[in-house]
C-alpha cells in the first residue's frame, strides 16, 4: 500500500474511519465493528471457560482469566471501600475491553486495511481507541454510572449538600458548585483523552516505522514490546480513574 501512495496520503488512509451518514449523525463503523466483535470473542470466551471451570488443575486458559480476575479484584478491594456488587465487574470489564482493543495496535498496520480493501473495504481504522469517539463514550458513561453512585448512595439530599458545600461550607454554595461542576466535568474529558492520545501517538508512529518498508523491522519489533507496556498501562490507568470515581461517589465528606 505504501508503495502506491504519497507518504501523506498514506497516513491520511491509515487515519480515516469507514463512516456512514454525514454531520452529526456520522458513524464510525470499523470502531463499531472492531470493538463489538473484540467484546463478544472476548467475554463470549470467558463466559465459557467459566461453564466449563474446574475446581481441580485449571486449564491454561481458565488460569490466565482467573489471574486477571484477581488481580483486578485486589485493585478494587484496595481502592474502593463501599459496598456495591457494580464496581469489581465493571472494573474487570474495562480494563481486559479496552486492553483487548488497544492490543488491536500490534497487528501490522497494512494486513487488516490491505485484506478489507481486497474486498472493497477501503477504510478500516483497526484500533478503537484511536478513535475519540469511542473513549469519549465509555468516559461519559463512567461518568453517568459515578452520577448515579452518588444518588443511590447518597440520596438526592445528601448529594446536593456536597455538591454545595464542599469545599468552602454553605455560605460559599455558589462557589462550590461552580468548583464542582468544573471538576465533574473535567473526569471524562481527561479520561478519555489520556487514552486516546496516548492510543493515537503509538499507533502514528507504527505507521511512520510501516514507510520505511523493508527496514521497518529493527524499529517496528522493539517499539512493539515496549507498546505492549504501553497498551496495558493504559487499559490499567483507566481502570483505576473509574474505580478512584465510583469510590468518590460512594464516600461522604
Amino acid at each position: 500500500m505504501s508503495s502506491e501512495l504519497t507518504t501523506t496520503g498514506y497516513i491520511q488512509h491509515h487515519l480515516t474511519n469507514l463512516t456512514v451518514g454525514s454531520g452529526f449523525w456520522t458513524w464510525h463503523l470499523d470502531t463499531l465493528i472492531v470493538s463489538g466483535l473484540l467484546g463478544l470473542i472476548v467475554f463470549g470466551g470467558m463466559a465459557l471457560v467459566a461453564r466449563r471451570a474446574t475446581s481441580g488443575l485449571p486449564s491454561g486458559w481458565q488460569n490466565f482469566i482467573e489471574m486477571a480476575v484477581s488481580l483486578v479484584d485486589k485493585q478494587v478491594k484496595d481502592t474502593y471501600h463501599g459496598k456495591s456488587e457494580l464496581v469489581t465487574p465493571l472494573a474487570i470489564t474495562i480494563f481486559i475491553w479496552v486492553f483487548v482493543m488497544n492490543a488491536m495496535d500490534l497487528i501490522p498496520v497494512d494486513f487488516l486495511p490491505i485484506t478489507a480493501g481486497a474486498a472493497g473495504v477501503h477504510y478500516l481504522k483497526v484500533v478503537p481507541t484511536t478513535d475519540p469517539n469511542l473513549t469519549f463514550a465509555m468516559s461519559l458513561s463512567v461518568f453517568c454510572i459515578m452520577i448515579w453512585m452518588n444518588f443511590k448512595v447518597k440520596g438526592f439530599g445528601g448529594f446536593m449538600h456536597e455538591v454545595f458545600s464542599v469545599p468552602f461550607g454553605l455560605k460559599l454554595a455558589p462557589i462550590n458548585f461552580l468548583f464542582r461542576v468544573i471538576e465533574d466535568i473535567a473526569k471524562p474529558i481527561s479520561l478519555a483523552l489520556r487514552l486516546f492520545g496516548n492510543m493515537y501517538a503509538g499507533e502514528m508512529v507504527f505507521i511512520l516505522i510501516a514507510l520505511l518498508g523493508v527496514w521497518q523491522l529493527p524499529l517496528a519489533l522493539p517499539w512493539a514490546l515496549f507498546h505492549i507496556l504501553i497498551i496495558t498501562l493504559q487499559a490499567f490507568v483507566f481502570m483505576m480513574l473509574t474505580v478512584v470515581y465510583m469510590s468518590m461517589a460512594s464516600e461522604s465528606h
